[in-house]
Formats: structure tokens, C-alpha cells, sequence
């Protein structure tokens, strides 16, 4: 099974397996796939302090260290640029953790917080639905009461890691005579209820699928815990989105900038870079990972609290990487077209990390909501206008 958070990462780094092995041992590393390994990859860091460092301490204390801001983003920076590898923890501790401790109880987050600061308990997002992929308001999901407990019934989809995942915070309507953002609960569904919840991977066109459908069977399928309450959904999600900038996005662009490197070395490699279009594209793309790593910094300074920055950053960033994703096929001509290996009818057609990113790459700006919502989400909370406000 293959529970990469990125396309490119393919196999788990040999250098992290052989670390592992250092540390846990040859016999433990020995015949585990890549998910086993990653698991283990997270519990390492756990135990090392390194998952969840500078949460907000004032709620007690969860295995994790201090750490200022300015501290968080050398650590984010430092790891990218070590090269190491995707983390299956990141939408525990970068999404579910900050909301916890935003929106949740004091039990809520004496539970849950400490096996994700251990790197033990892995995370996905149940948000999006078939025929209501960025319109969260429209989720058809549903959760009934039922004593201390909820029935969760529906589906959901593009949901990444599901596979992987012990937990998923699902966004469904507790209260089925309210409509759009009215009715909506934030709810932490156990993944491990066989025959209650169902998940079955999506393959891409890149070859992999990390992302999933998963199905709730509401005359089973159990969810104990609402956080922030019951009918403040619509609050804690959006609070959850406002999440995905800042820290996180300086650490991907760490990344993005080892990749265009990569791009402009190709293209002087194979002559490309004499083509003035194309150095002219090179320059351009240097220019704006640049303006984006600025526009990063203002939102975590001045700009903090700014009600469009999440939506502006998807924006830049989305389009952007697609366009790399484009640019790096484009310098290799036409050997884009042919994989690594020989081609062979009765074996899986390869593909090479930078194809795999390009493929990939088209769905970056239409996941973590597309390109359309995030416009109408700056309309109606940066310049006021009409139409995206509940958003």
C-alpha cells in the first residue's frame, strides 16, 4: 500500500530506513513495506520531541517542546531542506492539534493531543463530499444522536492518508432542519470499526492514491466526540482551515525551491536554458517563490489574522507548483514522454519523481478547496462582496 503524503516521495528514504534500523534494529526494519516504516518514522520523532513542538503549553504539558515561532519555522526549514521524508503525521499535528487546543475541552485534549505529539495516532480530514467537493456548507453527511454516542452516516472523498489513519474529524449536519453552514458538528470518528467504516483508494493517473473514499454506515458506524460543541461546526472548520498557512507553508516552499533547482539544472543540461522562453520562465518562477515566501512572513508578522491570507497562499502556491510541474516537462523535450525503465505490456507503466509531480500536480488546485472557492472566499471576506461570507 503506498500512504506517501506526496507523489514524489515513492519508496520511504533508504537513509530513514537505515537509521531506523540503527536504532530499532536490522530485524525490525527488515520485511516491513514503506507504511510500517513511516509509522515508525513518526514514533522516532515523537519520542525525540521533534512532533507538535511550540503548542500552546498553557494546557498542560504533551511530550512536545517549547518553541517560539521564529524556532518552529527554522525546524519546519531545516527539515525540508535535509530532504527527509513526507511526514503521515502532518494533518494530526498541523491541523487537528491547533483545533484541539483552539475549540476543544480540556479532555478532549488530554486525549487526543499526547498520541499525536507521540507520533502514535495518525489523522485524516473528512470534509469534502461527492457533489459538494469545495462547498462545505453542502455536506450531506449526517450524525443522529443516540445517547452519549453519534450514528454517522455518508460518504466522503478525496480524503488523503484514510488508509493510514486511526482517526478522522468529519464535518457533518447534526441538525437536519438547519441548512448550509447552520447544523453542522465537528466530530472525531474512530477509523478502526470494521464493516462501519469503509475506505476504498482512488488511483490517479500519477499511479499512486493517496487520496480515498471513505463510507459511514450510519446504523453502526460511532462517533463519541463533538468538539467546540454541537452546531459550531461550521466555526471550528473554518478555524481548522485558517491553519493551513504560515509555518507550513515556509517549510513547502523550502521544498519547491530544491525542485526548481532541479528544473534550471535540467534545462542547462539538456540545452533548454539557451531557449530565452524558457530561461525567461525560469526567472519568472524564481521571482514569484520568492514573493510567496514574503507574503508567508507578513502573515505570521503584521498581517497576522488576516481573514483572506489562507486563500491567498493556496493561490500562489497551487498555480504555481502546477506551473513548475509543466515547466520541468517541458525542459526534457520529448524524453518527458518515456519513463525510466523499459516499457513492458504486462507490467505497471513507471513514471519518474518529476513526471509524477507533473501528473500530480493537477489536482493542487482544486483540493484543500479549488481555485474558484478560494477567489470567492477573498470577495466576500477581504474586499466584501457578495456571495463569500459563509465560506
Amino acid at each position: 500500500m503506498d500512504f506517501s503524503a506526496g507523489a514524489e516521495d515513492g519508496p520511504f528514504r533508504e537513509e530513514v530506513r537505515c537509521w531506523l534500523a540503527e536504532h530499532l534494529g536490522d530485524e525490525w526494519v527488515a520485511g516491513r513495506d514503506d507504511a510500517a516504516v513511516r509509522r515508525a518514522w513518526e514514533r522516532e520523532l515523537g519520542r525525540a520531541g521533534w512532533v507538535g513542538i511550540g503548542w500552546d503549553r498553557a494546557y498542560g504539558s504533551y511530550g512536545n517542546r517549547a518553541a517560539s515561532l521564529t524556532q518552529q519555522v527554522v525546524w519546519g526549514e531545516e527539515y525540508a531542506r535535509a530532504r527527509a521524508p513526507e511526514r503521515v503525521g502532518h494533518i494530526g499535528e498541523n491541523l487537528l492539534a491547533p483545533t484541539l487546543i483552539a475549540y476543544g475541552d480540556a479532555a478532549q485534549r488530554d486525549r487526543f493531543l499526547p498520541p499525536v505529539a507521540r507520533g502514535e495516532e495518525l489523522w485524516c480530514q473528512g470534509y469534502s463530499e461527492p457533489g459538494a467537493g469545495s462547498d462545505l456548507a453542502a455536506v450531506r453527511t449526517v450524525a443522529v444522536r443516540d445517547g452519549d454516542t453519534y450514528r454517522v452516516s455518508g460518504q466522503k472523498i478525496w480524503t488523503s492518508l484514510a488508509r493510514a489513519a486511526d482517526w478522522c474529524f468529519v464535518l457533518a449536519r447534526t441538525d437536519a432542519g438547519e441548512r448550509r453552514h447552520r447544523g453542522l458538528s465537528f466530530l472525531l470518528v474512530p477509523m478502526g470499526q470494521p464493516g462501519r467504516v469503509e475506505v476504498r483508494p482512488i488511483r490517479q493517473m500519477s499511479g499512486t492514491a493517496e487520496f480515498n473514499e471513505v463510507f459511514f454506515d450510519g446504523a453502526v458506524a460511532r462517533a463519541e466526540h463533538v468538539v467546540g460543541g454541537p452546531g459550531a461546526g461550521w466555526r471550528v472548520a473554518m478555524g481548522l482551515l485558517e491553519r493551513e498557512r504560515g509555518v507550513s507553508t515556509l517549510t513547502q516552499q523550502v521544498a519547491f525551491a530544491a525542485e526548481l533547482r532541479n528544473v534550471a539544472d535540467t534545462a542547462v543540461a539538456t540545452g533548454a536554458a539557451r531557449d530565452p522562453v524558457l530561461r525567461e520562465r525560469l526567472v519568472r518562477l524564481w521571482a514569484e517563490l520568492r514573493v510567496m515566501r514574503w507574503n508567508a512572513l507578513r502573515t505570521l508578522g503584521p498581517a497576522a489574522g488576516d481573514p483572506g491570507a489562507a486563500s491567498v497562499a493556496k493561490l500562489l502556491w497551487a498555480g504555481w507548483h502546477q506551473r513548475l510541474g509543466e515547466l520541468a516537462m517541458r525542459v526534457r523535450g520529448a524524453e518527458a514522454a518515456a519513463g525510466p525503465g523499459e516499457w513492458a505490456a504486462d507490467a505497471p507503466y513507471e513514471l519518474d519523481a518529476a513526471q509524477r509531480r507533473f501528473l500530480f500536480g493537477r489536482a493542487e488546485t482544486i483540493y484543500g478547496g479549488s481555485d474558484e472557492i478560494q477567489r470567492t472566499i477573498i470577495a466576500g471576506r477581504v474586499l466584501g462582496l457578495g456571495g463569500g461570507r459563509e465560506r
